[in-house]
């Protein structure tokens, strides 16, 4: 079973078409799991790329 370390949340964003209409959108994090001291646990990639 893996840990969830880290506590970012999807970014709700307006997306726009060309005649300026919006339309609600979710950018998701992107979620890795790796192996840190032997234990499983889910941290974004950017975090991942940190250590």
């Amino acid at each position: 079973m893996a840990i969830n370390i880290s506590n970012k949340k999807p970014l709700t964003v307006n997306k726009r078409s060309k005649s300026c209409h919006a339309s609600k959108s979710k950018q998701k994090p992107n979620f890795q799991k790796k192996k840190i001291d032997g234990k499983s646990v889910i941290i974004t990639a950017r975090e991942a790329k940190k250590n």
